[in-house]
């Protein structure tokens, strides 16, 4: 197994990145119960645990294009967060959740718009300006799934998904912090 480390300076607090649209740790549970682990059952190990872009890892693991849809979004000065899940443009299935914060001063005008327009992944926009960036897997996340998080996964309150952490770097320079929770692949 290709297992990816985490860089000890790379660092995403889980709880301010549920902040941004879930409030307080009490409202916390309304997305879900997040349990820390070292390592995910297979196929979950494959789809999270590496220092790649997720917007490739999931295309590639359910053999199509995803697009982006953006369910809540906010900017505070430099900061932009938004909420998001990733979907199958063949199949229409939702294949991935994310919270993404950004620092939108550490991105060139022109990928800042693309990702501000909302209509492409945040992961292909990077790839296709060239953005010389690091992906750094920052923990592993057992989640059951809270009513928010089963009703935009598509699946059912308490079911067991997982997730992670990581810390995208562009030019050097820390720029956007992730929380991916990919869809059950057990019913595939």
């Amino acid at each position: 197994m290709n297992r990816a480390t985490s860089s000890g300076d790379a660092r995403v607090e889980i709880r301010e990145l549920i902040d941004q649209f879930y409030g307080p740790p009490a409202d916390h549970a309304d997305l879900g119960v997040f349990e820390k682990i070292d390592s995910a059952p297979s196929p979950y190990d494959k789809l999270l645990d590496h220092n790649a872009h997720m917007t490739v890892t999931v295309e590639s693991h359910w053999n199509q294009p995803v697009d982006v849809q953006v369910h809540r979004f906010s900017r505070n000065g430099n900061w932009y967060n938004r909420e998001i899940t990733l979907t199958g443009t063949e199949s229409g299935e939702v294949v991935q959740f994310g919270i993404v914060r950004l620092d939108t001063t550490a991105l060139a005008d022109e990928v800042w718009r693309r990702i501000e327009s909302q209509k492409t992944p945040l992961g292909r926009v990077l790839i296709e300006h060239n953005v010389l960036r690091e992906v750094q897997l920052c923990g592993l996340w057992k989640v059951h799934a809270g009513p928010s998080l089963a009703q935009l996964m598509h699946c059912q309150v308490g079911d067991v998904l997982y997730g992670r952490t990581a810390l995208i770097y562009c030019d050097s320079v820390p720029a956007i912090e992730l929380l991916e929770i990919v869809a059950n692949t057990s019913v595939r």
